[in-house]
Protein backbone atom coordinates (compact mmCIF):
# COMPACT_ATOMS: atom_id res chain seq x y z
CA UNK A 1 0.00 0.00 0.00
CA UNK A 2 1.54 3.51 -1.42
CA UNK A 3 2.53 5.48 1.88
CA UNK A 4 0.53 8.29 2.70
CA UNK A 5 2.05 11.36 1.24
CA UNK A 6 2.80 9.43 -1.76
CA UNK A 7 -1.14 9.33 -2.11
CA UNK A 8 -1.74 12.90 -1.53
CA UNK A 9 1.01 13.45 -4.91
CA UNK A 10 -0.56 10.93 -6.46
CA UNK A 11 -3.95 12.97 -6.51
CA UNK A 12 -2.21 16.55 -6.95
CA UNK A 13 -0.16 15.35 -9.72
CA UNK A 14 -3.62 13.13 -11.64
CA UNK A 15 -5.51 16.79 -11.15
CA UNK A 16 -2.73 18.43 -12.89
CA UNK A 17 -3.08 16.05 -15.67
CA UNK A 18 -6.60 15.14 -16.02
CA UNK A 19 -6.45 13.63 -19.31
CA UNK A 20 -3.81 10.76 -18.57
CA UNK A 21 -5.34 8.44 -16.45
CA UNK A 22 -2.44 7.54 -13.73
CA UNK A 23 -1.57 3.88 -11.66
CA UNK A 24 0.74 3.39 -8.72
CA UNK A 25 3.45 0.96 -8.81
CA UNK A 26 4.60 -1.29 -8.49
CA UNK A 27 1.37 -3.12 -7.53
CA UNK A 28 0.57 -0.12 -5.90
CA UNK A 29 3.74 -0.04 -3.62
CA UNK A 30 4.42 3.58 -3.69
CA UNK A 31 7.81 3.70 -6.17
CA UNK A 32 6.54 5.47 -8.64
CA UNK A 33 3.74 6.76 -11.20
CA UNK A 34 2.82 5.28 -14.72
CA UNK A 35 -0.05 5.72 -17.38
CA UNK A 36 -2.33 3.49 -17.23
CA UNK A 37 -3.35 1.32 -20.13
CA UNK A 38 0.04 1.71 -22.58
CA UNK A 39 3.48 1.08 -22.58
CA UNK A 40 6.70 2.31 -24.42
CA UNK A 41 8.90 0.79 -27.01
CA UNK A 42 11.88 1.40 -29.40
CA UNK A 43 10.64 2.46 -32.76
CA UNK A 44 10.26 0.60 -35.93
CA UNK A 45 10.66 -3.27 -35.94
CA UNK A 46 10.53 -3.60 -31.67
CA UNK A 47 7.60 -1.79 -31.65
CA UNK A 48 5.89 -3.92 -34.31
CA UNK A 49 7.34 -6.67 -32.24
CA UNK A 50 5.88 -5.86 -29.09
CA UNK A 51 3.10 -4.98 -30.74
CA UNK A 52 2.28 -8.33 -32.39
CA UNK A 53 3.37 -10.21 -28.91
CA UNK A 54 1.11 -8.08 -26.58
CA UNK A 55 -1.69 -8.94 -29.36
CA UNK A 56 -1.05 -12.36 -29.38
CA UNK A 57 -1.42 -12.52 -25.51
CA UNK A 58 -3.91 -10.44 -25.18
CA UNK A 59 -6.11 -13.10 -27.66
CA UNK A 60 -5.13 -15.62 -25.45
CA UNK A 61 -5.74 -13.96 -21.84
CA UNK A 62 -7.75 -11.05 -22.36
CA UNK A 63 -10.28 -11.70 -25.21
CA UNK A 64 -11.89 -8.11 -26.35
CA UNK A 65 -9.13 -6.05 -24.94
CA UNK A 66 -6.71 -7.02 -27.75
CA UNK A 67 -8.77 -4.89 -29.91
CA UNK A 68 -7.13 -2.04 -27.51
CA UNK A 69 -3.77 -2.88 -29.01
CA UNK A 70 -2.67 0.29 -30.97
CA UNK A 71 0.12 2.61 -31.59
CA UNK A 72 -0.96 6.01 -30.34
CA UNK A 73 2.10 7.88 -31.60
CA UNK A 74 3.88 8.21 -34.56
CA UNK A 75 7.02 6.04 -35.09
CA UNK A 76 9.68 8.40 -35.40
CA UNK A 77 10.71 10.98 -33.22
CA UNK A 78 13.36 12.38 -31.72
CA UNK A 79 13.10 10.21 -28.45
CA UNK A 80 12.77 6.73 -30.98
CA UNK A 81 9.85 5.90 -28.59
CA UNK A 82 6.06 4.55 -29.60
CA UNK A 83 3.52 4.54 -27.02
CA UNK A 84 1.21 1.30 -27.64
CA UNK A 85 -2.43 0.94 -26.39
CA UNK A 86 -2.69 -2.13 -24.30
CA UNK A 87 -5.96 -1.75 -23.05
CA UNK A 88 -8.99 0.74 -22.26
CA UNK A 89 -6.80 3.15 -19.75
CA UNK A 90 -10.81 4.27 -18.21
CA UNK A 91 -11.21 0.95 -16.69
CA UNK A 92 -10.39 0.33 -12.48
CA UNK A 93 -8.74 2.68 -10.23
CA UNK A 94 -5.35 3.80 -9.72
CA UNK A 95 -3.87 0.79 -7.92
CA UNK A 96 -1.86 -0.57 -10.24
CA UNK A 97 -2.59 -1.79 -13.86
CA UNK A 98 -2.92 -5.44 -14.77
CA UNK A 99 -3.30 -5.41 -18.81
CA UNK A 100 0.34 -3.15 -18.90
CA UNK A 101 1.99 -6.05 -15.96
CA UNK A 102 0.50 -8.57 -18.53
CA UNK A 103 1.91 -6.89 -21.13
CA UNK A 104 5.54 -6.41 -19.31
CA UNK A 105 5.29 -10.19 -18.60
CA UNK A 106 4.56 -11.14 -22.30
CA UNK A 107 7.30 -9.46 -23.87
CA UNK A 108 10.13 -10.38 -21.03
CA UNK A 109 11.76 -12.63 -22.83
CA UNK A 110 10.07 -12.35 -26.51
CA UNK A 111 10.50 -15.36 -28.89
CA UNK A 112 14.18 -14.82 -31.07
CA UNK A 113 15.24 -12.02 -29.02
CA UNK A 114 17.10 -12.24 -25.17
CA UNK A 115 19.18 -9.74 -23.55
CA UNK A 116 17.48 -6.62 -24.57
CA UNK A 117 14.29 -4.96 -22.79
CA UNK A 118 11.50 -4.36 -25.45
CA UNK A 119 8.89 -2.99 -23.52
CA UNK A 120 7.89 -0.19 -20.44
CA UNK A 121 5.35 1.67 -18.28
CA UNK A 122 5.25 4.97 -19.48
CA UNK A 123 6.24 6.60 -16.03
CA UNK A 124 5.86 9.93 -14.63
CA UNK A 125 8.70 11.50 -14.26
CA UNK A 126 8.47 14.43 -11.59
CA UNK A 127 10.18 16.71 -9.03
CA UNK A 128 6.78 15.70 -6.59
CA UNK A 129 6.84 11.75 -6.95
CA UNK A 130 7.06 10.42 -3.31
CA UNK A 131 8.15 13.58 -1.57
CA UNK A 132 10.40 15.56 -3.63
CA UNK A 133 11.03 18.10 -3.10
CA UNK A 134 11.30 16.84 0.80
CA UNK A 135 9.38 19.17 1.82
CA UNK A 136 7.12 22.30 1.28
CA UNK A 137 8.76 25.95 1.13
CA UNK A 138 9.12 27.63 4.41
CA UNK A 139 9.19 31.36 4.82
CA UNK A 140 12.40 33.10 5.96
CA UNK A 141 12.73 35.62 8.61
CA UNK A 142 12.92 39.26 7.50
CA UNK A 143 16.82 40.23 7.01
CA UNK A 144 18.03 36.56 6.19
CA UNK A 145 20.48 35.70 4.18
CA UNK A 146 21.10 33.19 1.34
CA UNK A 147 22.68 30.04 2.19
CA UNK A 148 24.76 28.95 0.82
CA UNK A 149 25.85 32.93 0.92
CA UNK A 150 26.93 34.70 -2.07
CA UNK A 151 29.90 33.97 -2.95
CA UNK A 152 32.48 36.62 -4.15
CA UNK A 153 33.46 36.64 -7.46
CA UNK A 154 31.10 38.36 -10.70
CA UNK A 155 29.68 37.62 -13.67
CA UNK A 156 31.85 38.08 -16.48
CA UNK A 157 30.23 37.42 -20.17
CA UNK A 158 33.16 36.16 -22.18
CA UNK A 159 34.09 33.68 -19.28
CA UNK A 160 30.78 32.54 -18.30
CA UNK A 161 30.36 28.83 -17.10
CA UNK A 162 26.74 28.20 -19.26
CA UNK A 163 24.29 25.92 -16.57
CA UNK A 164 20.98 24.93 -18.16
CA UNK A 165 18.30 24.78 -15.54
CA UNK A 166 15.32 22.26 -16.67
CA UNK A 167 12.87 22.37 -14.15
CA UNK A 168 9.58 24.80 -13.80
CA UNK A 169 10.18 28.18 -15.15
CA UNK A 170 11.25 31.62 -13.98
CA UNK A 171 8.80 33.81 -11.29
CA UNK A 172 7.62 37.14 -12.87
CA UNK A 173 9.75 39.13 -10.61
CA UNK A 174 12.73 36.99 -10.48
CA UNK A 175 14.97 39.86 -11.47
CA UNK A 176 14.53 41.66 -8.54
CA UNK A 177 16.88 39.17 -7.04
CA UNK A 178 20.13 40.64 -7.44
CA UNK A 179 21.51 37.15 -8.10
CA UNK A 180 19.67 36.22 -10.93
CA UNK A 181 20.22 39.63 -12.54
CA UNK A 182 22.03 37.39 -15.61
CA UNK A 183 19.26 34.43 -15.73
CA UNK A 184 17.39 34.49 -18.87
CA UNK A 185 14.90 31.88 -19.95
CA UNK A 186 10.76 30.54 -19.63
CA UNK A 187 8.46 32.47 -17.65
CA UNK A 188 6.58 30.35 -15.24
CA UNK A 189 2.84 29.07 -16.33
CA UNK A 190 0.30 30.35 -14.19
CA UNK A 191 1.75 31.21 -10.52
CA UNK A 192 -1.33 32.04 -8.75
CA UNK A 193 -4.90 30.69 -9.01
CA UNK A 194 -7.68 32.25 -9.57
CA UNK A 195 -7.87 32.74 -5.68
CA UNK A 196 -4.12 34.59 -5.36
CA UNK A 197 -2.53 31.70 -3.60
CA UNK A 198 0.32 30.80 -5.07
CA UNK A 199 0.12 27.00 -6.57
CA UNK A 200 2.14 23.92 -5.77
CA UNK A 201 5.63 23.94 -7.05
CA UNK A 202 5.73 27.25 -8.43
CA UNK A 203 9.00 28.54 -7.61
CA UNK A 204 11.06 25.30 -7.54
CA UNK A 205 12.97 26.55 -10.78
CA UNK A 206 13.71 30.12 -9.91
CA UNK A 207 15.22 28.49 -6.44
CA UNK A 208 17.02 26.47 -8.20
CA UNK A 209 18.71 29.17 -10.41
CA UNK A 210 19.41 31.16 -7.17
CA UNK A 211 21.46 28.09 -5.63
CA UNK A 212 23.44 27.92 -8.66
CA UNK A 213 24.38 31.76 -9.33
CA UNK A 214 24.66 31.71 -5.12
CA UNK A 215 27.91 29.18 -5.26
CA UNK A 216 28.67 30.31 -8.70
CA UNK A 217 28.45 34.05 -9.53
CA UNK A 218 30.20 33.38 -13.40
CA UNK A 219 27.65 31.07 -14.84
CA UNK A 220 25.03 32.52 -17.21
CA UNK A 221 21.85 30.51 -16.08
CA UNK A 222 19.08 29.54 -18.47
CA UNK A 223 15.73 28.17 -17.22
CA UNK A 224 13.70 25.93 -18.64
CA UNK A 225 10.01 25.41 -18.00
CA UNK A 226 9.85 21.88 -18.90
CA UNK A 227 7.98 20.37 -16.05
CA UNK A 228 5.50 23.29 -15.20
CA UNK A 229 2.86 21.18 -15.45
CA UNK A 230 3.12 20.39 -11.63
CA UNK A 231 6.46 19.33 -12.03
CA UNK A 232 5.41 16.60 -13.64
CA UNK A 233 5.50 15.02 -17.58
CA UNK A 234 5.32 11.77 -18.90
CA UNK A 235 8.22 9.32 -19.80
CA UNK A 236 7.38 8.93 -23.31
CA UNK A 237 7.26 13.05 -23.55
CA UNK A 238 10.45 13.84 -21.13
CA UNK A 239 13.31 12.53 -24.06
CA UNK A 240 11.75 15.08 -26.80
CA UNK A 241 11.49 17.67 -24.64
CA UNK A 242 15.22 17.28 -22.99
CA UNK A 243 16.45 17.55 -26.41
CA UNK A 244 14.09 20.44 -27.17
CA UNK A 245 15.70 22.56 -24.09
CA UNK A 246 18.86 21.75 -25.28
CA UNK A 247 18.02 22.62 -29.14
CA UNK A 248 17.16 26.55 -28.13
CA UNK A 249 20.46 27.42 -26.96
CA UNK A 250 22.87 24.20 -27.77
CA UNK A 251 24.29 21.88 -25.70
CA UNK A 252 25.05 23.73 -22.10
CA UNK A 253 28.42 22.72 -20.08
CA UNK A 254 26.46 22.06 -17.20
CA UNK A 255 22.75 20.46 -17.04
CA UNK A 256 21.40 20.61 -13.57
CA UNK A 257 18.26 18.36 -13.84
CA UNK A 258 15.96 17.97 -10.23
CA UNK A 259 13.79 15.82 -11.49
CA UNK A 260 13.25 11.91 -11.99
CA UNK A 261 11.64 8.34 -11.62
CA UNK A 262 12.45 5.08 -10.58
CA UNK A 263 11.07 2.39 -12.13
CA UNK A 264 12.02 -0.78 -10.64
CA UNK A 265 15.40 -1.60 -13.09
CA UNK A 266 19.07 -1.14 -13.18
CA UNK A 267 19.41 -0.42 -16.76
CA UNK A 268 17.38 2.93 -17.11
CA UNK A 269 14.72 4.50 -18.74
CA UNK A 270 13.49 3.82 -21.99
CA UNK A 271 11.95 7.32 -22.82
CA UNK A 272 15.28 9.03 -22.00
CA UNK A 273 17.50 6.48 -23.65
CA UNK A 274 18.08 8.57 -27.08
CA UNK A 275 18.81 11.64 -24.89
CA UNK A 276 21.43 9.62 -22.88
CA UNK A 277 23.05 8.32 -25.61
CA UNK A 278 23.36 11.86 -27.13
CA UNK A 279 24.34 13.17 -24.17
CA UNK A 280 27.70 10.93 -23.82
CA UNK A 281 28.50 12.08 -27.01
CA UNK A 282 28.70 15.97 -26.05
CA UNK A 283 30.73 17.84 -23.46
CA UNK A 284 27.84 18.73 -21.24
CA UNK A 285 28.02 17.58 -17.98
CA UNK A 286 24.85 16.34 -16.50
CA UNK A 287 24.13 16.73 -12.92
CA UNK A 288 20.96 15.03 -11.72
CA UNK A 289 19.41 14.67 -8.09
CA UNK A 290 19.13 11.65 -6.53
CA UNK A 291 15.78 11.88 -5.28
CA UNK A 292 13.80 11.86 -1.83
CA UNK A 293 12.21 8.48 -1.46
CA UNK A 294 14.81 7.46 1.23
CA UNK A 295 15.10 4.60 -0.82
CA UNK A 296 18.20 2.34 -2.46
CA UNK A 297 16.38 2.25 -5.91
CA UNK A 298 17.96 3.59 -8.43
CA UNK A 299 16.10 6.84 -9.76
CA UNK A 300 16.58 7.95 -13.04
CA UNK A 301 18.17 9.53 -15.04
CA UNK A 302 20.58 10.49 -11.94
CA UNK A 303 21.18 6.54 -11.43
CA UNK A 304 23.18 6.69 -14.81
CA UNK A 305 25.86 7.69 -13.07
CA UNK A 306 26.70 4.27 -12.32
CA UNK A 307 26.35 2.57 -15.69
CA UNK A 308 29.42 2.18 -17.84
CA UNK A 309 29.82 4.34 -20.24
CA UNK A 310 28.09 7.28 -18.36
CA UNK A 311 30.66 7.39 -15.72
CA UNK A 312 32.00 10.99 -16.51
CA UNK A 313 28.94 12.44 -18.09
CA UNK A 314 26.40 12.17 -14.84
CA UNK A 315 26.84 13.02 -11.84
CA UNK A 316 24.47 12.08 -9.24
CA UNK A 317 23.72 14.23 -5.74
CA UNK A 318 22.01 13.00 -1.98
CA UNK A 319 21.24 15.32 0.09
CA UNK A 320 22.84 16.26 3.18
CA UNK A 321 20.98 16.91 6.41
CA UNK A 322 21.19 20.44 7.99
CA UNK A 323 24.64 20.13 10.21
CA UNK A 324 26.49 17.89 6.99
CA UNK A 325 27.48 15.06 8.75
CA UNK A 326 24.95 12.65 7.55
CA UNK A 327 22.38 12.11 5.16
CA UNK A 328 19.17 13.97 5.28
CA UNK A 329 16.27 11.53 6.01
CA UNK A 330 14.31 11.61 2.43
CA UNK A 331 17.53 10.98 0.60
CA UNK A 332 18.16 8.28 -2.08
CA UNK A 333 21.34 6.68 -1.28
CA UNK A 334 23.42 3.84 -2.42
CA UNK A 335 26.53 2.94 -4.51
CA UNK A 336 25.03 5.16 -7.11
CA UNK A 337 24.72 8.40 -5.51
CA UNK A 338 27.65 9.38 -6.39
CA UNK A 339 28.22 12.69 -4.06
CA UNK A 340 26.06 14.55 -1.26
CA UNK A 341 25.76 17.79 -1.07
CA UNK A 342 23.99 20.29 1.87
CA UNK A 343 19.73 19.72 0.80
CA UNK A 344 17.63 20.94 3.69
CA UNK A 345 16.85 24.13 4.85
CA UNK A 346 18.64 25.87 2.08
CA UNK A 347 17.55 29.21 1.44
CA UNK A 348 17.07 31.01 -2.06
CA UNK A 349 15.22 32.83 -3.85
CA UNK A 350 11.28 31.79 -4.17
CA UNK A 351 9.73 34.87 -5.82
CA UNK A 352 11.91 37.29 -6.50
CA UNK A 353 11.03 40.86 -4.16
CA UNK A 354 8.04 42.84 -5.95
CA UNK A 355 4.45 41.53 -4.07
CA UNK A 356 4.33 39.35 -1.20
CA UNK A 357 2.87 36.23 -2.44
CA UNK A 358 0.36 33.75 -0.40
CA UNK A 359 0.65 29.99 0.25
CA UNK A 360 -1.63 27.19 1.52
CA UNK A 361 0.13 24.16 2.97
CA UNK A 362 -0.47 21.14 0.75
CA UNK A 363 0.59 18.63 3.01
CA UNK A 364 0.54 18.18 6.89
CA UNK A 365 4.25 17.17 8.94
CA UNK A 366 3.98 14.23 10.68
CA UNK A 367 4.46 13.70 14.46
CA UNK A 368 7.76 11.23 13.74
CA UNK A 369 10.11 11.03 10.49
CA UNK A 370 8.47 8.98 8.02
CA UNK A 371 11.85 7.40 7.70
CA UNK A 372 12.62 6.55 11.40
CA UNK A 373 15.43 8.91 11.90
CA UNK A 374 15.39 10.84 15.31
CA UNK A 375 16.74 14.24 14.52
CA UNK A 376 13.79 17.32 14.03
CA UNK A 377 13.64 16.81 9.89
CA UNK A 378 11.51 18.04 7.29
CA UNK A 379 9.09 15.56 8.11
CA UNK A 380 7.92 17.36 11.28
CA UNK A 381 9.37 20.41 11.60
CA UNK A 382 8.21 23.49 11.28
CA UNK A 383 5.11 22.16 11.91
CA UNK A 384 2.07 22.98 9.53
CA UNK A 385 -1.40 21.31 8.23
CA UNK A 386 -1.85 20.72 4.27
CA UNK A 387 -4.99 20.62 2.69
CA UNK A 388 -4.47 17.47 0.99
CA UNK A 389 -3.57 15.71 4.38
CA UNK A 390 -6.74 17.03 5.42
CA UNK A 391 -9.22 16.72 3.09
CA UNK A 392 -12.50 14.86 4.53
CA UNK A 393 -10.82 15.93 8.23
CA UNK A 394 -11.39 18.63 10.80
CA UNK A 395 -8.25 20.03 10.17
CA UNK A 396 -7.82 23.60 8.59
CA UNK A 397 -4.60 24.30 6.37
CA UNK A 398 -2.17 26.56 7.29
CA UNK A 399 -1.51 29.56 5.18
CA UNK A 400 1.18 31.69 5.26
CA UNK A 401 3.33 34.71 2.93
CA UNK A 402 6.51 34.59 0.83
CA UNK A 403 7.93 37.86 0.27
CA UNK A 404 11.28 36.98 -1.95
CA UNK A 405 13.87 34.29 -0.06
CA UNK A 406 12.41 31.17 1.39
CA UNK A 407 13.50 27.98 2.55
CA UNK A 408 13.35 24.61 0.93
CA UNK A 409 14.70 20.99 1.02
CA UNK A 410 15.38 18.50 -1.19
CA UNK A 411 17.71 17.03 -3.51
CA UNK A 412 16.37 19.06 -5.51
CA UNK A 413 18.06 21.50 -4.22
CA UNK A 414 21.62 19.57 -3.26
CA UNK A 415 22.24 19.56 -7.13
CA UNK A 416 22.41 22.88 -8.56
CA UNK A 417 24.78 23.44 -5.01
CA UNK A 418 26.83 20.20 -6.23
CA UNK A 419 26.83 22.00 -10.22
CA UNK A 420 27.31 25.38 -8.88
CA UNK A 421 30.77 23.61 -6.90
CA UNK A 422 31.71 22.85 -10.54
CA UNK A 423 31.04 25.51 -12.37
CA UNK A 424 32.77 27.88 -10.09
CA UNK A 425 35.83 25.39 -9.78
CA UNK A 426 36.04 25.64 -14.01
CA UNK A 427 35.59 29.62 -13.37
CA UNK A 428 38.87 29.65 -10.73
CA UNK A 429 40.95 26.98 -13.16
CA UNK A 430 40.13 28.21 -16.40
CA UNK A 431 38.97 25.40 -17.23
CA UNK A 432 36.28 24.73 -20.14
CA UNK A 433 35.33 21.06 -20.03
CA UNK A 434 32.93 20.50 -17.76
CA UNK A 435 33.56 16.65 -17.40
CA UNK A 436 37.59 17.27 -16.45
CA UNK A 437 36.12 19.56 -13.79
CA UNK A 438 33.88 17.07 -11.85
CA UNK A 439 36.56 14.44 -11.56
CA UNK A 440 39.11 17.25 -11.13
CA UNK A 441 36.47 18.60 -8.08
CA UNK A 442 36.04 14.79 -6.67
CA UNK A 443 39.49 13.45 -6.35
CA UNK A 444 40.53 16.91 -4.73
CA UNK A 445 37.34 16.47 -2.45
CA UNK A 446 37.78 15.96 1.10
CA UNK A 447 34.89 16.34 2.97
CA UNK A 448 33.07 13.15 4.22
CA UNK A 449 29.48 12.49 5.76
CA UNK A 450 27.77 9.17 7.08
CA UNK A 451 25.05 7.83 4.89
CA UNK A 452 23.82 5.12 5.90
CA UNK A 453 26.46 3.91 7.66
CA UNK A 454 29.07 4.05 4.66
CA UNK A 455 31.59 6.97 4.54
CA UNK A 456 30.37 9.21 1.45
CA UNK A 457 31.77 12.28 -0.75
CA UNK A 458 30.29 15.53 0.89
CA UNK A 459 30.60 18.82 -1.78
CA UNK A 460 29.98 21.28 0.72
CA UNK A 461 30.46 25.11 -0.72
CA UNK A 462 32.52 27.40 1.51
CA UNK A 463 30.01 29.75 1.94
CA UNK A 464 27.19 27.31 3.36
CA UNK A 465 26.60 27.29 7.28
CA UNK A 466 25.79 24.50 8.65
CA UNK A 467 22.66 24.50 10.73
CA UNK A 468 22.05 22.69 14.10
CA UNK A 469 20.26 19.56 14.17
CA UNK A 470 18.33 18.50 17.59
CA UNK A 471 18.74 15.17 19.13
CA UNK A 472 22.02 14.31 16.65
CA UNK A 473 21.71 10.16 18.05
CA UNK A 474 19.90 10.15 14.62
CA UNK A 475 20.02 6.87 12.75
CA UNK A 476 22.08 7.18 9.78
Amino acid sequence: MAPQRFREQYDQIQRSMPDVPLAIGPDDAGEFLYEKGVVLARDGEEARLVEDTVRRHFTTFAGPAADHVRRTSPETNRSGITRIRVADPGQGDGSGDPAVASALRALREPEGRTGRRLISRNHVVSIAVNACPGDEPVPVEAGAQPNPAAAAGSHTPDSAVGVLVVDTGLMNDYRSYPLLAHTRGDAQVEECGDDGVLRQYCGHGTFIAGLVAAVAPNTDITVRGTLNDAGAVLESEFGEKLFEAVDQDGWPDILSLSAGTSNGRTDGLLGVDAFMRELRRQRTLLVACAGNNSSATPFWPAAYADLPGFEDSVLSIGALRGDGEFGACFSNHGAWVKAYAPGERLISALTGFDTPVPYVYQHSTYDDCRYGFGYACTCRHPRHTGVLSEEGGSGKPDQVMFEGLAQWSGTSFATPVAAGMIAAHMTARAETDPRAARRQVMDANGEVAEVRGATVPALVPATWSPLPVALPSART
